[in-house]
């Protein structure tokens, strides 16, 4: 049974590489002539290319430009950022979402201060033992910044070797991934390994999109297997997406007749951890029952300016929240706080902070 499942391994991988073969010498005179100017293009580094990574994970390249120009000035170095202070550090995220980015980055600062000299490791082995670095991170570290002939494999790529091959995998199937992976290490261009995986990047965020794929402009459309037969718009194979888990919540936005507004910090382990949010309760409540909670809370409402619905969604859950928004007066818990309207000390995700403009 082991040499068989050996054998259909070669199989899938051969059949993956083929293709793959001619991948270079088509897609870097492309990417010689499209690349995009980014910063942490424009001067690498092993740490910029580290923190433009993480920053990019789930997150559109025009979103994180001014966040990284900003982080940067505040942490210019891997040092620089195991000693900021926490507060500072989801200050300088906050907007981007997925907070738990910022924490591992600081985590992994921390370690590489303490055991590699501040400074980011330069294997596989140790990269992919710190906080927030995966498989694919390490890959596009490595090559980017070190020079060194490591794949990067992410959606985008596992998209572009589906339709190059016309391969019919699962491409969430980590056997696929990795069949891809070793595909592409065959392959690699020795002397630029980084700019051929900023050009598989690139090509799979600009040319061979997800929907609607751009195929007569891409470098790469006479090896495409895809394109050939016709099947761009079924590939890759993906799992059906299993519905989102649903949370209700009652969200009080609560000020003082001078402008103050409450605001308590959240549990310092789960989702959102350790940010700050208006106060909420489960359950969608009625304004009666909205006017009980005020009372437990040991407020007076002075006046119910708005009631309105949103909803938030994660990668893993959906928030629909009920939402008020009123004067009161009272003190509240003793873990609120009552914030002015400038709140650069109280960091708040994009879940909330979005109900202050509705």
């Amino acid at each position: 049974m082991a040499n068989k499942s050996n054998k259909n391994s070669n199989q899938i991988s051969q059949k993956i590489l083929v293709p793959l073969a001619s991948l270079p010498a088509v897609l870097l005179p492309w990417y010689d002539r499209e690349k995009r100017s980014l910063p942490w293009r424009d001067i690498v580094t092993p740490y910029r290319t580290w923190v433009s990574e993480i920053m990019l994970q789930q997150t559109r390249v025009q979103a994180v430009l001014p966040y990284f120009e900003r982080f940067m000035a505040a942490a210019p170095d891997v040092p620089a950022l195991a000693e900021l202070a926490e507060d500072r550090l989801l200050s300088l995220w906050q907007g981007l979402g997925y907070y738990s980015r910022a924490r591992s980055l600081q985590r992994s600062a921390r370690v590489m201060v303490d055991q590699y000299g501040g400074c980011l490791p330069d294997t596989y082995s140790d990269l992919i033992q710190l906080p927030g670095i995966g498989d694919y991170t390490a890959g596009a570290i490595l090559s980017i910044a070190f020079n060194k002939a490591v794949p990067a494999v992410d959606g985008n790529v596992l998209r572009i070797a589906a339709r190059l091959t016309a391969c019919g995998d699962n491409v969430l199937d980590p056997r696929t991934r990795q069949h891809v992976r070793d595909a592409l290490a065959a392959v690699m261009p020795t002397d630029r390994p980084g700019d051929f995986n900023q050009a598989m990047m690139d090509l799979g965020a600009a040319v061979c999109l997800p929907k609607n794929p751009n195929c007569e402009s891409c470098p790469a459309a006479s090896l495409c297997a895809a394109k050939a037969a016709g099947l761009q718009s079924r590939l890759p194979v993906r799992e059906k997406n299993t519905a989102k888990p649903e949370k209700d919540l009652t969200v009080f936005l609560l000020t003082t007749p001078d402008g103050r507004t409450a605001l308590r910090r959240r549990p310092e382990t789960g989702l959102l951890s350790g940010l700050w949010e208006f106060p909420n309760t489960e359950g969608m409540l009625t304004e009666t029952l909205a006017a009980q909670q005020l009372r437990d809370w040991g407020l007076t409402p002075l006046s119910w300016e708005k009631r309105f619905s949103d909803r938030h969604i994660f990668t893993h859950l959906r928030w629909n929240m009920t939402v008020f928004r009123l004067t009161v007066a009272g003190d509240g818990p003793p873990d609120w706080v009552w914030a002015p309207d400038d709140r650069d000390l109280y960091p708040m995700p994009t879940a909330f902070k979005k109900l202050e403009n509705k």
